[in-house]
């Protein structure tokens, strides 16, 4: 006589598979079967998340964007956030539940939001897959939920999380948290053990179907060392992290203490309104809430045709020359560029100043700026000499406000390109971006064009009036 006997789900192994990278050079330090086509389950929404940066990066929509949730997103089977058809909600809860709790209804939103469909997006999660070198990874849907045909690999699934990290680490203490607000109510992290428990451990992403098992890519940092690890095919919650746990171990031991960073190389952007070698194409038009930008326009597109910064001209007077000509001539633009629209600017602005009206033409007044009129808690007597620099750093300090804030305006190949763009930025958006410090920040990949020493509020405030204007921005949290 035969007897039918119900296992539990986990006695059903699904294939194993694990790969050990240092994070800083990419190189491999362990691997087993890390090139077997497994399905992914949800480390697929690393790809998903990658792709809603890039966009945000670009211009094709924002944080705040409004995304009205379809039919299709509602229907999408646990885990989900609970999101009801009709129903509007900024991306940048999408994003958190996507991350955090693994929400496959926010993750399908997210696609439909940036492509239309959550088909076309699959296809750019493909297109981008490819750029990126992951050689054997084919994704059918933005979630991850067993599909015929949605397969990656232990190793491409660990270059994906080595992209996450370096080219957006701006987003990438999203995977950290804990809990976050996710617009509808607060969701928890869906690993919290391991971050609780593992030295260091700050991301990335779990996945389990039953086709897959508990997967994990993970990521944790002590000192100069940075380890990823990926799991496919655990048997549980516990026995997946503990094995995780036990590659990170081995990834701190092979991994040298000291080794030269070499980033991996950003893919080129390959979104909508993309022309001839994945650069965009500009359009002054703004999309409506909660629909798609039709073409977008990218200050940093010249990165993808050379990463490497131009040499800069010699330090003779011959050729200083030419370029303090230039810098003369381009302030001279900005100043006509910003008499013309500050009209437009003032009705803009949330609480105009007199600060955004341009000085007269020829002639740059600096602004007086609060820190410098602001008095002291506590003033020194008259008698007691005070230095200069001392007296401003005391200023700063005692009236920051949080200032631990700041937004990027994209990465240029030289110093003097990000220096120009900052310069006409600050002319123009003086309301928002008083007070605030102008940093280029120098990489192997290019010079990041940053304002820092702004508050939370001014920061999404700036950054909201210079998309309005098709500028590309985005935020840096503090680190």
């Amino acid at each position: 006589m035969w007897f039918a006997v119900m296992l539990p789900l986990s006695a059903f192994a699904a294939p194993y598979a694990a790969m050990v990278m240092d994070a800083r050079s990419g190189k491999v330090l362990h691997a087993q079967n890390a090139d077997t086509r497994l399905h992914p389950a949800s480390l697929t929404k690393m790809m998903t998340l990658y792709i809603a940066f890039e966009a945000v990066q670009n211009g094709e929509l924002s944080m705040d964007t409004y995304v009205t949730i379809s039919k299709n997103a509602a229907a999408e089977p646990p885990s989900k956030l609970g999101l009801k058809q009709g129903q509007k909600i900024q991306l940048r809860y999408l994003v958190r539940a996507a991350a955090i709790k693994s929400a496959n209804d926010a993750a399908t939103a997210i696609g439909e939001a940036i492509e239309g469909s959550e088909a076309a997006f699959a296809r750019r999660m493909n297109r981008t897959a490819k750029a990126m070198g992951m050689t054997r990874t084919t994704f059918r849907n933005a979630h991850g939920l067993t599909e015929e045909g949605h397969l990656s690999t232990a190793r491409d699934m660990s270059i994906l999380g080595r992209h996450v990290i370096y080219d957006y680490p701006m987003y990438y203490n999203l995977f950290a948290r804990q809990t976050a607000d996710a617009g509808v109510r607060t969701v928890s992290h869906t690993n919290r053990r391991l971050l609780q428990d593992y030295r260091g451990a700050d991301g990335i992403k779990t996945g389990y179907t039953s086709a897959a098992g508990f997967n994990l890519t993970a990521s944790a940092e002590r000192g100069s060392q940075r380890v990823i690890a990926t799991v496919f095919g655990g048997r549980s919650t516990a026995t997946r992290n503990a094995k995780v746990a036990e590659l990170l171990d081995l990834g701190f031991r092979e991994a040298p203490s000291r080794v030269a960073l070499r980033a991996p190389g950003k893919p080129p952007y390959l979104g909508r309104g993309a022309g001839a070698g994945g650069i965009a194409v500009a359009n002054n038009s703004d999309p409506a809430p909660g629909t798609r930008a039709k073409s977008v326009r990218v200050a940093s597109a010249a990165v993808t045709r050379s990463l490497r910064p131009k040499q800069r001209p010699g330090t003779g007077a011959a050729d200083v020359a030419p370029l303090v000509a230039e810098v003369r001539d381009d302030i001279d633009m900005v100043l006509k560029e910003v008499t013309m629209t500050a009209a437009v600017v003032a009705k803009e602005a949330s609480a105009p100043t007199p600060a955004a009206v341009a000085a007269p033409m020829g002639v740059v007044k600096p602004v007086r700026r609060p820190e410098t009129v602001v008095a002291a808690a506590a003033p020194p007597p008259r008698d007691t000499p005070t230095p200069a620099r001392a007296a401003e750093v005391v200023t700063r300090v005692s009236t920051s406000g949080g200032r631990h804030w700041g937004i990027n305006l994209g990465r240029y190949p030289s110093r003097y390109h990000a220096e120009k763009v900052l310069l006409k930025t600050a002319l123009a958006e003086t309301a928002t971006l008083d007070g605030s410090l102008r940093k280029v920040v120098h990489s192997n990949r290019g010079f990041d064009a940053n304002f820092m020493g702004l508050t939370r509020e001014t920061a999404e405030l700036a950054c909201r009036r210079l998309q309005a204007r098709q500028v590309t921005c985005f935020m840096i949290g503090p680190s």
